[in-house]
């Protein structure tokens, strides 16, 4: 990651269609997803943005190469900016591709939670 300095990967982790690798640059938890967001993958995401034990709580997701993404999704996403929020923290959503894009903006999520074209655009304040 060209972005930052990377401070280590907390957490890599593969369930099913869904990849996720965390790792932390300038103390913002950066959340790495590839593949499909659904049912299945709900729990993978829900334990990969937890953030029980981080006071005020910076994290992007990179959604680069998330090629779908159902309302599991959303909810967990949705819950996610909730608990961070209440916590003095932020989460933003970085590069969704279209189709990802599409399903943010049906729903209304990119007016909610902070949307970035690039993860660049997202690690910067």
């Amino acid at each position: 990651m060209a972005e930052g300095k990377k401070t280590g990967v907390e957490r890599a982790e593969q369930t099913g269609r869904l990849s996720v690798v965390a790792t932390a640059t300038g103390g913002i938890r950066v959340v790495s997803l590839a593949g499909e967001i659904d049912h299945d993958s709900g729990d993978t995401l829900r334990r990969a943005l937890d953030t029980r034990d981080t006071r005020r709580p910076r994290i992007v997701v990179d959604l680069r190469q998330v090629t779908f993404m159902d309302s599991s999704g959303i909810n967990v996403f949705i819950a996610a900016h909730r608990t961070v929020s209440e916590a003095g923290g932020w989460l933003r959503l970085a590069a969704p591709g279209k189709a990802v894009m599409r399903t943010l903006s049906l729903v209304g999520v990119d007016a909610v939670i902070d949307c970035r074209e690039t993860l660049r655009q997202a690690l910067s304040d």
